[in-house]
């Protein structure tokens, strides 16, 4: 019964995260997750003043992990999650898999427990198992597993727009799933729904939030193109944009430019 009431709650909350998106949570919905989702806060700051335990032990501010040049993924989850938070960081570690960047070099990830009795001991645990699965060297540097104190937890979880509830009978917490794509200087610039990153989206929202800081040309002609839609979690064709250009000729130019931009990197092995 257990097992059924988990996988049950689990799939409910998945079924938010999409309401989440439009920062509205449907009327129909339980008392109990009326104010539970992921809600869209671009533009707010983080409070990077906050310090939490690093997996390794030792305590860090938050502005310690933004160097101002590297645009951050920020995950917010709990390390004895039966369900939920496992299946968004495989599902993050799949997408980023298929990418050349990694996070430490071009990237960072901020891994934070939404569960105060976390330590880290735990999160030094989660470390080792995601960071297995992700198999990329050195990226022990740059994705950081971090635990804390429940009201810098809060203060954390709400600026990003991540609302959650421990729920006292089944001693879980029921909460959304998505990860927040923040700009080197610790402003929301993206919020991801759900628990799979396709690579191309991962790797435009951090161009996008370094803005212009890392990628290349082909990253940019394609953000020029295409702009985020929250409703399909992707880059869609920004027709306004190329409108904007100067029309039919410039469509064309562009295309042409796409065209020649993805062979080569496909030649290159690139996503």
């Amino acid at each position: 019964m257990r097992k059924l009431t988990t996988f049950t709650t689990a799939a409910l909350l998945s079924a938010l995260i999409a309401v989440g998106a439009t920062a509205q949570v449907g009327e129909d919905l339980p008392d109990e997750l009326e104010e539970i989702g992921i809600f869209d806060r671009s533009g707010s700051s983080l409070p990077l003043q906050l310090r939490f335990a690093r997996a390794e032990g030792d305590t860090v501010a938050l502005r310690d992990l933004f160097d101002g040049e590297r645009p951050v993924i920020l995950n917010l989850v709990y390390y004895n999650c039966p369900m939920l938070c496992n299946l968004l960081l495989d599902g993050q570690v799949a997408g980023l898999r298929e990418m050349d960047w990694s996070a430490g070099d071009q990237f960072r990830i901020v891994t934070v427990s939404i569960d105060p009795g976390d330590d880290p001991a735990q999160a030094l645990d989660k470390k080792r198992h995601i960071l297995g699965d992700y198999g990329r060297e050195g990226a022990e540097a740059g994705w950081d597993f971090l635990t804390g104190r429940e009201e810098d937890i809060l203060e954390l979880a709400d600026s990003a727009g991540f609302h959650f509830a421990f729920d006292p009978e089944r001693r879980e917490f029921n909460h959304a799933a998505g990860i927040f794509v923040v700009t080197p200087d610790g402003i929301v610039s993206r919020t991801l729904y759900g628990i799979e990153f396709d690579p191309q989206t991962l790797r435009l929202s951090l161009v996008e939030a370094s803005e212009g800081g890392i990628g290349d040309a082909m990253d940019r002609v394609l953000l020029f193109c295409f702009a985020y839609d929250a409703e399909k979690g992707s880059y869609a064709w920004a027709a306004k944009n190329i409108m904007k250009a100067g029309g039919a000729v410039t469509i064309v130019s562009l295309l042409g430019l796409i065209f020649f931009l993805t062979r080569s990197r496909s030649r290159r092995g690139r996503p």
